[in-house]
């Protein structure tokens, strides 16, 4: 380990995660959206010229997620399908999905109790990135 390295910890937010950063095309209104569909708490927003959001973080239903305004070498989802599905664990999947749906995301499946032990849904943000939110079933 190099000496810069054992004088840094780690943020618990940033522990044992892998942090997705996404690229948005209007990242301000992304936060907005993420805020009022998903719960979305923002926690931190650097602005460059004209507003445009150079870093931003949110947390969703406890997990961070940086965003930012599309800029090389990053670019925005293809509309026709995404590589990267973005998973959350949430208390009420039914609930959240009808907000979201509400809001502008776009349903792709809707609640549907699956054989692995959780209700699950799909949604398609309106900036392109595709959402699969979960809720543990309690087994009867």
């Amino acid at each position: 380990m190099t000496e810069y390295a054992a004088r840094i910890e780690i943020p618990d937010h940033y522990r044992n995660a892998v942090i997705p950063h996404i690229m948005v095309d209007g990242a301000a209104a992304a936060i907005e959206f993420y805020a009022q569909a998903f719960g979305a708490v923002e926690l931190f927003r650097l602005e460059g010229d004209a507003g445009r959001i150079v870093h931003a973080e949110v947390a969703v239903q406890g997990s961070t997620l940086m965003l930012g305004d599309v800029d090389v070498p990053f670019s925005i989802p293809d509309r026709a399908g995404a590589s990267v599905a973005l998973h959350v664990y949430v208390p009420d999947v039914d609930g959240l999905t009808t907000t979201a749906v509400n809001r502008g995301a776009e349903l792709l499946t809707a609640p549907t109790d699956m054989p692995y032990g959780a209700r699950q849904s799909m949604l398609r943000d309106p900036f392109g990135h595709v959402w699969v939110f979960l809720t543990p079933i309690v087994a009867a």
